[in-house]
């Protein structure tokens, strides 16, 4: 166990010792975010004095000592797995990796390991700094097995809070920006435009997601980059989607809401498989051993939660969708 050790200046007398703390900056240094402080203070590891205090609200009269303990983080459940990552970017506060298709990202029944939670546990051993006092990565947002790109994971408490914010916000007001390419059948009516259909639990197929009255707000803005076939006839299109709401398949159920599901997704798009007819031999070919939807997670940017550095980071699509996107022209 170690500890921090400050001195409430006189300056902040009659300020709250839970707001002192999350200002303070050897803590914010120490990447104690105020839900770990609330935690610490809760457990009795934080001292005012020599005495434990707890109330979030006890108020200081300047001139104190202040002890924090920071116990070692719990061990994460998960073991770590020597699983090959590809990584983007990497510091001591996140890592930035793009996923190939077929990789879960956290573990969940019929998946108990081989994800890349287990893979990061071995890649970033002790450098997790543990997040609300667990050693684990901070997954803040997924990517669906079957879908590749950019993926980006904190590592440390206060990376876990910024990143928190910025992808709650989903870009409207914060620095976050997210573009995935699609290949879809046909091709919208209009080259660009916004589906805005909430989404919710399928009532009978509880593995599918659906647009309903009563579901939560989703978003996505979308633009047509190519589209595909003989001369008066669209096949399908490459189509580049922006998320402003992050829900679980959003792309994938929007896209087959407006009558164009993305290629090879046999959740949302299973009634298009005659339509591989229209396509050339050597897009056929391709499509058929795809085995997965054509989506990619393309470009990923934000401004870091810790060092403002501003990071944006593009990877094409993986050789199996390249594939089908290049039999397409």
């Amino acid at each position: 166990m170690s500890a921090l050790a400050l001195v409430v200046p006189v300056e902040a007398a009659r300020a709250r010792l839970d707001r002192f703390l999350a200002n303070a900056p050897a803590c914010i240094e120490a990447n104690l975010s105020r839900n770990r402080l609330q935690a610490l203070m809760a457990g009795g590891d934080v001292l005012v004095d020599g005495e434990v205090v707890t109330n979030l609200s006890h108020k200081l009269k300047g001139g104190e000592a202040v002890a924090i303990n920071l116990p070692e983080p719990e061990p994460y459940a998960p073991e770590g797995q020597a699983i090959p990552l590809d990584i983007e970017f990497e510091d001591s506060h996140l890592i930035i990796i793009n996923k190939p298709a077929g990789l879960v990202v956290h573990p969940a029944p019929g998946h108990a390991d081989g994800t890349l939670v287990n893979a990061l546990i071995f890649h970033c051993g002790d450098s997790l700094s543990g997040i609300g006092g667990v050693r684990r990565p901070g997954i803040v947002h997924r990517l669906d097995k079957d879908t590749s790109g950019l993926l980006v994971v904190a590592k440390s408490d206060a990376a876990h809070q910024g990143l928190a914010a910025l992808f709650a916000d989903h870009g409207r007001s914060g620095s976050l920006v997210r573009r995935y390419l699609a290949l879809v059948w046909g091709a919208p009516e209009r080259s660009q435009g916004t589906i805005d259909a909430p989404l919710g639990r399928h009532s009978s197929a509880r593995e599918k997601i659906t647009v309903r009255k009563d579901g939560r707000v989703a978003v996505t803005h979308y633009r047509v980059v190519a589209s595909y076939g003989p001369p008066g006839y669209v096949v399908a299109s490459l189509i580049e989607c922006s998320l402003e709401t992050g829900r679980t398949h959003q792309i994938r159920v929007h896209m087959a809401h407006i009558g164009h599901p993305v290629m090879g997704d046999e959740l949302y798009g299973a009634g298009f498989r005659s339509k591989t007819h229209n396509l050339v031999p050597a897009a056929r070919e391709a499509l058929a051993v795809l085995h997965r939807q054509a989506l990619h997670a393309a470009t990923l940017g934000f401004v870091h939660p810790v060092t403002s550095q501003e990071l944006l980071f593009e990877r094409p699509p993986p050789a199996d969708m390249a594939r089908l996107i290049a039999a397409m022209t």
